[in-house]
């Protein structure tokens, strides 16, 4: 199915560079609604090689990147640069404040978090009651997000204002062959996006889309999509890793991902089931280039392809993710191998598509 390579053509790869990239990127606060920390970040690179940058009315960033082959096809890339996180509800005055959570976050795992808050990073932790001051009751039932506060103290009070957004303060840490940090759903496929942008091979038109408010229902991604109108599209996410040992001590046998094992192509989530074409496609260029790679088992979640996917007439799409763990809480953990086999699966599929990868049925 996939054609031979042009040799000329280099695999890009994860250096020191783009380790840097991601750092600046991961430790941006960008909760879905103002991706501003981020989408300037994704500005100042791809800038300077575009043929055309657009910001839409919702705040995406959509780059175009022309090859020069004749009958070109038009390839959606597309990474969210939104978070989970919270936004200010009510000032309790005293530094205290009321807030919702922004996207899918449970609640168990933000007592006691440190956050940054609004455009200043005002600093503040969540705070919940003393466990040796709550009741038989309230320690047997599952703490309630109206119970939690964010205490910033007196000193800032005046700064922060109802609609603020708050973010995880987790800073990004390199742990060996691991990558921790807060938001490496999804800035690890903002990072990746990066990369092909200023590699792009000129055998596609490149398009690629910087999506807001992945994290509360898809709705940049929507919009790029219609907009750009491709031939087909490749999603760039980052996707929960189930591997851990079972809680009693067995062997784990619910795998979805695992750390290590490479790129994680999607078969089908909550919302899409991915065009077979394209996963033929990307598991036989992963085979032959020697790539390694994992099917994410179908289940639950769900990646911008569930938006993409639906709109004008259908536009055949998949989505390529990097497992980390721990995703939506204040830190995840992923493995600079997987990183770098993505960007390298992706690119080299890239590279190999021919219009002949669509001619065949479904």
């Amino acid at each position: 199915m996939s054609s031979k390579p042009n040799q000329n053509i280099k695999t890009p790869t994860i250096g020191a560079a783009q380790i840097r990239l991601l750092e600046r990127l991961c430790n941006a606060c960008a909760v879905s609604g103002e991706e501003g920390e981020v989408r300037k970040i994704v500005l100042e690179q791809v800038r300077p090689l575009a043929d055309e940058v657009q910001i839409d009315t919702m705040g995406n960033v959509l780059v175009i990147r022309r090859g020069q082959a004749e009958h070109r096809m038009k390839v959606m890339l597309a990474a969210h640069m939104d978070e989970v996180g919270m936004m200010i509800v009510q000032d309790e005055e005293d530094g205290y404040y009321r807030f919702e959570t922004v996207g899918g976050i449970d609640v168990r795992q933000i007592v006691g978090k440190e956050v940054r808050i609004g455009s200043e990073r005002i600093p503040g932790v969540i705070g919940a009651k003393p466990v040796h001051l709550t009741t038989n009751e309230e320690r047997n039932h599952t703490i309630s997000l109206d119970s939690l506060r964010i205490d910033t103290g007196p000193v800032n009070k005046n700064k922060i204002k109802v609609g603020d957004r708050v973010a995880f303060a987790t800073s990004f840490t390199r742990i060996g062959p691991s990558l921790r940090a807060k938001a490496l759903d999804n800035r690890l496929g903002v990072a990746t996006l990066i990369e092909l942008v200023k590699n792009a091979p000129p055998n596609i038109d490149l398009l690629a889309a910087f999506t807001v408010q992945e994290e509360v229902g898809l709705r940049g991604a929507r919009v790029a999509a219609y907009a750009l109108n491709p031939d087909l599209a490749i999603v760039l996410d980052s996707t929960p890793a189930n591997d851990l040992p079972a809680w009693d001590a067995s062997e784990n046998t619910r795998y979805n991902t695992r750390l290590g094992a490479g790129p994680a192509i999607y078969l089908a989530d909550r919302s899409t089931i991915s065009d077979p074409r394209l996963v033929r496609f990307l598991i036989a260029t992963a085979e032959e280039a020697g790539i390694r790679y994992q099917i994410r088992q179908p289940g639950g979640g769900g990646t911008d392809a569930g938006a993409i996917h639906t709109q004008r007439a259908g536009i055949p799409s998949v989505s390529v993710s990097v497992p980390s763990r721990y995703a939506h809480t204040a830190v995840s953990l992923a493995r600079l191998s997987d990183w770098k086999d993505t960007l390298a699966l992706v690119h080299t599929a890239l590279v190999r598509l021919t219009p002949q990868v669509l001619s065949i049925d479904r």
